[in-house]
């Protein structure tokens, strides 16, 4: 696959979640001249998918029998690890 890099980038961002914002904005033709009347920010926070850490550890043997508690615990020690090696997180769940 070409973007191996970047689907592994979106498979850890759902895998220990992310922060995310959505604008919308309504325009209206004034004098033949777009003028924005409504401007609308969301911000909302994408919590972690358990089902990403899942694929992301699917390389290790025993991950097919772990409870979804045992996978939280692993999913917290490596964004630990990562935050150890600089690697930036700012979701917090």
């Amino acid at each position: 696959m070409k973007d191996d890099k970047g689907l592994e980038d979106a498979l850890f961002k759902c895998a220990v979640g992310f922060d995310t914002s959505e604008v919308v904005e309504e325009y209206t033709v004034e004098d033949g001249e777009l003028k924005l009347v409504k401007r609308k920010v969301t911000k909302r926070d994408v919590p972690p998918d358990i089902k990403a850490v899942k694929l992301i550890m699917d390389g290790e043997a025993d991950v097919r029998t772990m409870s979804d508690e045992e996978l939280i615990k692993r999913r917290e020690m490596l964004i630990e690890k990562l935050k150890e090696e600089g690697i930036g997180y700012t979701n917090q769940s």
